[in-house]
């Protein structure tokens, strides 16, 4: 097996196959929770946001059954955690003053604040910001202990850490989008217990909801990773490495009765020589294919036939069939 799709200075575009069945594997919160769909041709469609929040929940794990050294793998975007308070970490990890914004209120002077019968002038703070040293220095503090930074970057400038910008992430989710068009089904369900005790004292014994699912679908999303960024934001092998192990593994650790049995089934990868690379991304990503086999409704992934064309491939990529 070549190694050149664990090069993180080189570029890579990548295609991950997945399916579901009888789930829902994005709700449109706009919609009810009704599965993703493309209004006009009706395909199924997963977002780069939902298949990113997949990753970040696993890859810790990936990192910690690897031996890898997890202070390297936290995640930034992360439930319960508030942003600005993990940017203002960089700078005092680092010793640096907070940034003093321009919408900052204006102070009193305390000594004419203290005489009697004076007016009190107010100022407005001088603004303070970091030089791009010590700016550098901060951004490079995040993207060594958060893993999804240094993949998928961020906006680092809320708050009093305006200094930061923002981090161009290498590595850019498309949307998943069905091979089929899907048919989601809204299932009328039933509850025995009350959500209130004056539901029950008013003699109601069920209540009615809903659950969306999709039967069967079959999804092909595409990824793409820049060499030029991964080098500027520390990525290693090891990440890279840890992120297509994610990617075959996340949906074992994502389990749920809406989202149904979502499996991992083919995940491709072409890696070019060097960082600019060797051929356009769409005629690589072409490459990889799925058709039914037959005339039927597809239920299972048996129903459709997976072609990778790698014949004749444009000097200096290689491809890599890491599952499929």
């Amino acid at each position: 097996m070549s190694t050149r799709h664990l090069d993180p200075a080189v570029r890579h575009d990548i295609v991950f196959l997945f399916d579901v069945t009888d789930g829902n594997p994005n709700g449109d919160p706009d919609a009810g929770n009704r599965p993703r769909v493309d209004d006009e041709t009706s395909h199924g469609l997963v977002t780069d946001v939902a298949l990113k929040r997949k990753v970040r929940d696993t890859i810790g794990l990936a990192a910690q059954a690897s031996g890898m050294d997890l202070s390297r793998y936290q995640i930034f975007v992360e439930a319960g955690h508030a942003l600005n308070t993990r940017l203002e970490e960089s700078y005092t990890a680092n010793g640096l003053e907070l940034d003093i914004p321009d919408d900052t209120p204006p102070v009193e002077d305390p000594e004419e604040a203290s005489q009697p019968g004076r007016r009190r002038a107010a100022t407005r703070p001088t603004r303070r910001t970091l030089s791009a040293e010590d700016a550098e220095r901060a951004r490079h503090w995040l993207t060594e202990r958060y893993v999804d930074i240094r993949l998928f970057g961020a906006v680092l400038s809320t708050g009093r850490t305006r200094s930061l910008g923002q981090i161009r992430g290498p590595l850019q989710f498309g949307m998943a989008r069905s091979i089929d068009p899907v048919y989601p089904v809204d299932h009328a369900i039933t509850r025995v217990t009350q959500t209130t005790q004056a539901d029950i004292d008013a003699g109601e014994r069920t209540e009615m909801g809903s659950k969306w699912t999709i039967p069967y679908a079959l999804y092909k999303a595409e990824m793409h990773y820049s060499g030029a960024r991964g080098t500027q934001t520390g990525v290693t092998p090891d990440d890279l490495q840890l992120l297509y192990t994610t990617l075959l593994n996340m949906f074992d650790h994502d389990r749920s009765a809406t989202r149904g049995i979502m499996t991992a089934r083919g995940l491709y990868t072409f890696s070019h020589a060097d960082a600019f690379g060797n051929a356009p991304a769409h005629t690589l990503i072409s490459r990889v294919a799925a058709e039914r086999t037959g005339l039927g409704v597809p239920r299972t992934f048996g129903d459709y036939a997976v072609t990778v064309d790698d014949h004749d491939l444009p000097a200096g990529v290689d491809l890599e069939r890491l599952a499929g």
